[in-house]
């Protein structure tokens, strides 16, 4: 596999320079170091196969690290991505699960309109015939120093990326999903410690904390589990479109392990999720954060 890392060097001991990138989500390409997609040790063992993913945000990120996953275990995966600055990203990561032998598509499309999450949900079961696990990953985030400088713009926008999108792509994808179908949202540590310049960001994760509970309790008698995770720290091209450069080259350094994560070491709570070793999991939250203790 033609992945981004050298496998004699452990990518958990590399520090991350300072960097920043203008436009959100941010792209991998211009990443100092690549982010690790998947541990060298990682062998699939077919705990999807003959199932099909879609996953929001999956050219890069975490949502890369879940599609090549997925497609290790067998799975076919139907990514979708926001912009033209991240075509190169989407591509990357088609080519990573075609490598595996496993059908993908990119769709590239905003999932904070209703209209689109229904168009991409059909494109998906057109291009692969099914649809049995969603992936709701895609979100942006954009620091201010107080909550007075967080515009009724920018409040809007982060709600509708984060959390709206949620329930469109749920309600458009439900109809095809059948028992022993699967969603999977992406939370985050921040909706359990809160942070200081992040405020609108972090509300809209409690909503998807809060939106995983209650949706698991209405699709449990569907055989339709709901489970999410909610990472801390992990090196994906969010962080540097994010934040500073100064704050870059500290990112992760306050966790109990001292680092940043990389979603390779997140991706496989996703394969939990999504495959019948989960089957008995909904409404709950797995924590991949470095250390930080939470109830919830």
């Amino acid at each position: 596999m033609t992945l981004d890392y050298n496998p004699d060097k452990d990518h958990r001991d590399i520090d991350q320079p300072a960097q920043h990138q203008e436009r959100q989500p941010g792209v991998e390409a211009d990443m100092e170091p690549r982010p690790q997609y998947v541990d060298p040790s990682y062998r699939g063992s077919g705990k999807l196969e003959g199932k099909t993913a879609l996953i929001t945000g999956g050219d890069s990120g975490i949502g890369r690290a879940v599609a090549i996953h997925f497609a290790m275990e067998g799975a076919d995966v139907a990514i979708n991505y926001l912009s033209d600055d991240e075509t190169e990203d989407a591509e990357k990561t088609l080519s990573l699960i075609r490598e595996q032998g496993r059908k993908a598509i990119a769709i590239q499309g905003d999932v904070s309109d209703p209209q689109f999450c229904q168009e991409l949900v059909s494109q998906t079961v057109e291009a692969l015939g099914q649809l049995d696990i969603l992936v709701n990953n895609a979100a942006q985030q954009y620091p201010q120093p107080s909550i007075e400088d967080i515009s009724p713009e920018q409040l809007e926008q982060t709600f509708r990326a984060n959390i709206f999108s949620m329930f469109y792509l749920t309600q458009a994808a439900l109809p095809l999903l059948g028992e022993g179908g699967r969603i999977i949202n992406t939370a985050s540590v921040t909706a359990y410690k809160g942070h200081s310049t992040l405020i609108d960001y972090a509300a809209t994760k409690g909503a998807i904390v809060a939106f995983t509970g209650s949706l698991a309790i209405e699709l449990g008698e569907r055989g339709i589990t709901v489970n999410a995770v909610a990472p801390g720290p992990i090196w994906t091209p969010l962080i540097p479109a994010s934040f500073s450069a100064d704050q870059v080259e500290k990112f992760g350094r306050h966790t109990v392990l001292g680092r940043p994560g990389q979603p390779s070491e997140v991706a496989p709570a996703y394969v939990l999720f999504a495959s019948n070793d989960g089957s008995y999991l909904t409404g709950q939250i797995i924590h991949p954060n470095g250390g930080s203790i939470v109830n919830g």
